[in-house]
């Protein structure tokens, strides 16, 4: 009877294993859902060049990244946790892990991608603006100038010497 129940309780911790593991990658995939959002969104900031709204973009962003390189420290251990498990467990758990495994790896692959849309939108917007900068320098009237205020002084370039 010891054996049976000592089996038992070795199911019941597997069990609690799979759960939490489960719920780390729910809530995974629930931030990948959500920087892809703030990902789209930053696509229209860049294209509409709001400077303001990119920046606090790029601020949720890092925030967001943040959260999934913690979340990802503690899955790495809990999958290796899971594959020690996984023969004990029935079916159906590891079907909906499986297949929440699929969709972060979708996720990661449209985030991937929308990353770097908005990587060449931002270096397309770049080159515009370094453009625009380089033309207003040629149009500045007091470029070389050290002051605004400096007034160019006639140099004389010819001395007559009388003996």
């Amino acid at each position: 009877m010891a054996a049976k129940q000592l089996s038992q309780e070795e199911l019941n911790e597997r069990v609690a294993i799979l759960k939490r593991f489960r719920s780390l990658l729910e809530q995974q995939r629930n931030k990948f859902q959500e920087y892809l959002r703030v990902l789209e969104s930053q696509e229209g900031k860049i294209e509409s060049e709001d400077g303001e709204s990119i920046a606090a973009h790029a601020q949720l962003e890092n925030q967001i990244v943040e959260n999934l390189a913690s979340l990802q420290k503690v899955i790495v251990p809990m999958q290796g946790m899971y594959q020690a498990i996984m023969p004990g467990v029935p079916v159906a758990d590891n079907a909906t892990v499986e297949r929440l495994q699929l969709d972060l790896a979708n996720l990661q692959k449209q985030v991937l991608a929308q990353n770097e849309r908005n990587r060449s939108l931002l270096q397309t917007q770049m080159g515009k603006i370094k453009n625009q900068l380089g033309a207003m320098n040629l149009m500045n009237p007091y470029r070389g100038r050290s002051s605004v205020y400096a007034e160019k002084v006639a140099v004389g370039s010819m001395i007559e010497f009388n003996a």
